[in-house]
């Protein structure tokens, strides 16, 4: 192929996935990482590759998976974003020890800002103490190039090798020329070694030894050594960035006119940080400004620390994405000229508040369950549902599958006062076969009781919509196997597990009821609020809806609807003092036809009749 083509960052990765022969791929769906396993799907059928591609349960299980794909001598990937790496990080501790014999490459994207993650933590950070080298990429088409240099590292070190790529360079677009993905005729080939593949602790002390020697000679590897982007600047001062800061920095320098004047250093591997590199840094340079997101994973590694500026010194900002115009200010300062100081902050986000699609069932859902439990603990978990905070029906959010278990949490703690509380805990349907089902049965076991909603619109709907463990579809819409959800929670020892629709309201309110007193009786209940996600256009299973609405003059603009049921279609007028409807978003759901106290949403007549 010789036509360059715009890909999104994420797709370049895939790309470079099959250019060099990946052949097990497999993920959990979280932004910024999504789209490499959805574009490694589709580009196999495309091109009738022989590869395994699929969306795991949860991250660990999509590392385990890769990874022994890679012991049989295939190269393999997983996919995370760096909160599903903590999920992962069980097996992450232990896969340097044991090493690989295919090449094993873990891509972990980090979201610096952060935009739609819980934390803004540095995978590398996670590397580092896994003692697994990093890649740290600054555009999409240098993301693609260097997982060839990965594989490479892989393969001829036999250890994982991790690529990080960020927000920016997983979602911006770039001009790629694809190179032809040409056939992999290695076939699986397991060799097996107890003493590597399954050591005991005594064999592990020396499989870390040798990890250290392996890590030793990483450092000196040339291939991956740290470049010289301006080699004619001159001075007694250098900087030294990694990843889209690299790629900001080599733009402000030009265009400031200290392209001659400040060297500046391209980190591609961040750790193990090259030891000739460090080196010449402190013997060339009086000062050193390091610049990298997320953490201050590379100025950790140089020694002297009285002539580095960074995160660590404050220099840099500790938090938040690095923009541009925060890098331009930060060089500035470090250049002794004028202009912003590093002290310029991530701006504030404008626009609207985060908010439910309008015509969502969530929306119905959390309505009813303050209907139901109007004084009740609502504990949720990770998910677009966790919109439900804006409604008043989420109390706490901690991480995957966390609902579960502070759901149990709560009731003990109650329980040792004494006390009997309504705790009515949700959590998506995906988010349940991550992490929900392991407190399930800790909730049976001991006892615990409160009602689980689970929020089941048949897709990973936040992400993408990737297929659920039920869904019965694989990546690419191929048909799999499908877990019957039902049985799964009747599995678990929960004796009362009933199915509702959450746009039935007055129907889904007294289900609620039920399992709510249920639970005070005989321990956990579970009620799956099923309903077709409004989004998915691919569902022809979508309920029949009665209809646009409208507002009567019985509206006294009390605002009871905008405010505890919030859909986007219902808008304040502040001038008339009276809610109206927006007819583009609305979608006839009907489910506000129970939500006024005054009646005031009605049915709106047929077109062209008058009401």
């Amino acid at each position: 192929m010789d036509k360059r083509i715009l890909m999104l960052g994420n797709e370049a990765m895939a790309h470079g996935l099959l250019e060099n022969g990946c052949r097990v791929a497999a993920s959990y769906p979280g932004t910024p990482a999504s789209e490499i396993l959805s574009a490694l799907a589709r580009l196999r059928t495309e091109h009738g590759i022989a590869m395994h591609a699929e969306w795991a349960v949860n991250e660990k299980v999509a590392f385990e998976i890769a990874y022994t794909g890679s012991m049989t001598g295939l190269r393999t990937a997983v996919s995370m974003k760096q909160v599903g790496l903590n999920v992962a990080s069980d097996p992450l501790m232990s896969a340097a020890y044991t090493g690989v014999k295919g090449g094993f490459l873990i891509i972990s994207a980090d979201d610096p800002g952060p935009y739609s993650s819980q934390t803004e933590q540095d995978s590398r950070l996670l590397a580092m103490m896994a003692k697994v080298p990093v890649l740290d990429p600054s555009t999409p088409a240098h993301a693609r190039e260097l997982i060839a240099a990965g594989y490479e590292i892989s393969e001829i070190f036999e250890i994982p090798v991790m690529l990080r790529p960020t927000t920016r360079v997983c979602h911006a677009c770039q001009d790629v020329s694809p190179r032809e993905i040409p056939p992999f005729l290695r076939e699986a080939d397991f060799r097996k070694s107890p003493t590597r593949w399954a050591a005991t602790p005594a064999f592990r002390y020396e499989l870390h030894r040798r990890l250290n020697v392996k890590l030793a000679a990483i450092a000196g590897w040339p291939r991956t050594a740290p470049f010289r982007a301006n080699p004619d600047a001159a001075g007694p001062r250098a900087v030294v960035a990694s990843g889209v800061a690299a790629a900001h920095a080599r733009e402000i320098l030009s265009e400031s006119g200290l392209w001659d004047r400040i060297p500046l250093y391209h980190v591609v591997q961040p750790y193990p940080l090259h030891s000739d590199f460090v080196f010449h840094l402190l013997n060339a340079y009086e000062e050193v400004l390091v610049l990298e997101e997320t953490t201050g994973v590379i100025e950790m590694q140089l020694l002297d620390r009285r002539r580095v500026r960074g995160k660590l010194s404050g220099a840099v900002p500790e938090a938040g994405e690095l923009l541009p115009e925060i890098v331009e200010g930060v060089l500035a300062k470090f250049a002794g000229i004028d202009g912003e100081t590093s002290d310029a902050q991530v701006p504030e986000r404008g626009g609207r508040r985060p908010t439910l699609c309008a015509g969502c069932s969530h929306r119905s859902s959390f309505y009813a369950i303050k209907k139901a439990a109007p004084e009740g603990i609502y504990p949720s978990d990770i998910g677009c549902y966790t919109l439900g905070l804006n409604l008043g029906g989420v109390d706490t959010v901690l991480c995957m599958g966390a609902a579960v278990s502070q759901a149990a949490g709560f009731y003990q703690a109650y329980r040792l006062a004494g006390k009997s509380v309504d705790i009515v805990a949700t959590i998506g349907d995906s988010t349940f076969y991550h992490a929900g089902i392991p407190p399930l049965i800790d909730a049976v076991v001991q006892g615990a009781r409160f009602v689980l909603v689970i929020l089941d619109n048949s897709t990973t709907a936040m992400t993408g919509f990737q297929p659920t463990p039920a869904t019965g579809k694989g990546a690419a819409g191929e048909p799999t196997g499908a877990v019957d959800m039902e049985a799964l929670v009747r599995a678990c020892g929960v004796g009362f597990c009933k199915v509702g629709v959450p746009s039935r309201l007055p129907e889904f309110i007294g289900l609620l009821k039920e399992a709510i007193a249920y639970s005070h009786e005989k321990g956990p209940a579970v009620v799956i609020a099923r309903e077709p996600c409004v989004m998915d256009r691919s569902r022809a299973d979508r309920l029949p809806r009665p209809g646009k609405v409208t507002i009567t003059d019985d509206c006294d603009g009390c605002r009871y609807c905008t405010t505890q049921f919030e859909c986007p279609a219902l808008l304040y007028d502040e001038e008339g003092e009276r809610v109206s409807i927006d007819g583009i978003l609305c979608t006839g759901c009907g489910v506000c036809l129970h939500v006024c106290p005054l009646d005031a949403i009605r049915k709106a007549p047929p077109e062209g009749t008058s009401p």
